[in-house]
């Protein structure tokens, strides 16, 4: 049993972001960095966690072709 409160996040996701490749660097984003982007977001609005999540996607894959399905859930209590 998960003890929450007021104000915490839960969040479940695919793969799908860590596993896309950079275009700078032909790289995957990786999960480290996708749990670091999470912790630095996690007390800003949802709508403005989505469109930060949204652009530092978009920023990452720059030209490149979405390498898999992706998906992202955030449920604040």
């Amino acid at each position: 049993m998960i003890d929450l409160k007021k104000g915490d996040s839960i969040y479940t996701f695919s793969d799908g972001f860590t596993d896309q490749i950079g275009a700078k660097d032909h790289r995957k984003f990786m999960l480290k960095n996708f749990k670091d982007l999470i912790l630095e977001i996690n007390q800003k609005p949802m709508s403005e966690q989505k469109e930060i999540l949204g652009n530092t996607y978009k920023n990452w894959k720059g030209n490149l072709q979405q390498t898999d399905d992706i998906l992202i859930i955030g449920v604040k209590i």
